[in-house]
This record gives C-alpha cells, sequence and structure tokens, in this order.
C-alpha cells in the first residue's frame, strides 16, 4: 500500500507551513489536509506559501478539503447549506488554483449537517447541486470529488456508505466518488468488510484510523490490514489516508520507514 500523511489531523503541534517537511523526515512522500485557511477564499500569498512548502519539502499533495466550514466548533461542511453554499462555491476557484499548482486531483466535499428549520429534502438538492458544480469543475484537471460518511456528529446526515453512495446517484457524475474512511464506517455501525466487497474498486479514497479511539492502526479492533489487502485484491489502487490522532510521541511507528514513501 502506498500512504499519505494527513497533516490536519497529524503533526498539529506545529505551524501549518512547517507540516510538509515533517511529513518528509517521516519518511513519507505523499501528504493530504483539510482545508488547510480560515475563509473559503484566502489571499495568493496564502495560498503560494501553502504550495512553496510542499514543493520545499519535496511532498506530493494527494488530497485537498474543500471548505468546510468551522470544523473545531462542530461543522462539517457548507456545500448542503442554504445560507453558507455561496462559500462552497467561492471556494471551488482556489481549490482549482492549488490543484494546478500542485497536482493534486481529489477532494473531499464534506456535506454539512443538517439545519434547523431547514427541509431536509431541500438541503439534498442544494447537496446534490453543488456537488455537480464542484464535479464538474474538478474535471478540468481530471480531478475526483470525494462524498465521505462521517461519524460523531448527529446532525451530519451521510452516516453510511449507502447514504453517501445515494447522494452520488442522484449527482449523476462518474468523478464523484466514495471516500471510505474506515473509521467513520465502523464508528457508525457500517459492515466495512461488506462494504468493501461491494464497492472497493469504485472507491475515490480510502482513509484510515483504528476504532475505538480513532488512534494509529494497531491500537483498536479493526482488521485494518485485512480490509486494506482485499480492497487492493478487488481493484482499489489508490493511495491510503493515515486520517488519526497520534496516541504516542512517534505516530507513525507502527509502520516500518521502508513502508512510507
Amino acid at each position: 500500500m502506498n500512504y499519505t500523511v494527513n497533516a490536519s489531523i497529524l503533526l498539529t503541534d506545529l505551524p501549518l507551513k512547517d507540516r510538509p517537511q515533517a511529513v518528509a523526515d517521516a519518511g513519507f512522500t505523499r501528504a493530504e489536509f483539510w482545508w488547510p485557511f480560515p475563509t473559503p477564499t484566502p489571499s495568493n500569498s496564502e495560498i503560494d506559501e501553502f504550495v512553496n512548502s510542499l514543493e520545499a519539502a519535496g511532498v506530493q499533495l494527494t488530497g485537498l478539503n474543500f471548505y468546510a466550514g468551522d470544523m473545531p466548533g462542530g461543522e462539517r461542511g457548507v456545500l448542503s447549506q442554504p445560507a453558507r453554499a455561496e462559500e462552497f462555491r467561492a471556494n471551488i476557484e482556489p481549490v482549482l488554483k492549488i490543484a494546478r499548482a500542485t497536482g493534486c486531483t481529489a477532494f473531499n466535499a464534506l456535506y454539512g449537517n443538517r439545519v434547523d428549520g431547514e427541509n431536509p429534502a431541500a438541503q439534498d438538492r442544494l447537496g446534490v447541486e453543488n456537488l455537480r458544480q464542484a464535479a464538474d469543475a474538478v474535471a478540468q484537471i481530471d480531478g475526483v470529488v470525494l462524498l465521505e460518511p462521517v461519524s460523531g456528529t448527529d446532525a451530519y446526515p451521510l452516516k453510511t456508505a449507502a447514504d453517501a453512495l445515494s447522494i452520488i446517484e442522484k449527482a449523476g457524475r462518474d468523478n464523484i466518488r466514495l471516500l471510505a474512511d474506515f473509521y467513520h464506517l465502523a464508528a457508525n455501525g457500517d459492515d466495512v468488510a461488506k462494504v468493501v466487497e461491494e464497492h472497493a474498486a469504485d472507491f475515490g479514497h480510502i482513509q484510515i484510523a483504528d476504532h475505538p479511539g480513532r488512534n494509529e492502526p494497531g491500537t483498536g479492533k479493526l482488521p485494518l490490514e485485512k480490509w486494506l489487502e482485499r480492497s487492493a485484491e478487488l481493484g482499489y489502487d489508490g493511495v491510503v489516508g493515515l486520517e488519526y490522532k497520534a496516541s504516542h510521541n512517534d505516530p507513525f511507528a507502527w509502520l516500518p520507514r521502508e513502508s512510507r514513501a
């Protein structure tokens, strides 16, 4: 397997601009990030600093989230929220600028929590519309939009693979794919082994953390290695995102250095 480090959940003791070098120092050559700026439309200088930090470290950006609102405050995307959807649309051009500068082609569009007082069906119609707009935009660079089931937030409506696949089907774009985060799926009670058997060849991306705890592989009870091996056997040939919370001083001690690059 080829691994990519999620440097938004790992290495958080370092400033953002120093994390790509820390990824390289740990022996990896790939990284992914949540949206790394506080607003959907960062300045050119902010974008340049981010891109330059990756280039200086020799680290390939493999994945990037669209703007998802205030993640520490509990927001999980804005694209299906009527009052926030314009922020998502405004974010598309900065995402494309980073993509063109880095060669990144995978973009996670967190769907957004349900909003009190808003019709869920209307939110879904808006979500599908904005997913289509994002997919059409990143198609210019042969990009893929990823849709992810998420745990830990009751208001987030996509909790299982089936939930996300239903929205993907409605959107009707070939370049919208399921992001299979094995931790989130397991935490929500989904049958991960069945999801792998039925959909691995069509996964847009895989992310891993162990459960319970959301820490390194081997700290919980999930058969992550088995699921990854089976996904590869069934046709998944992408990278695997390490999106877990470090429970030790060395967050990568579980993975031999020769397996990281």
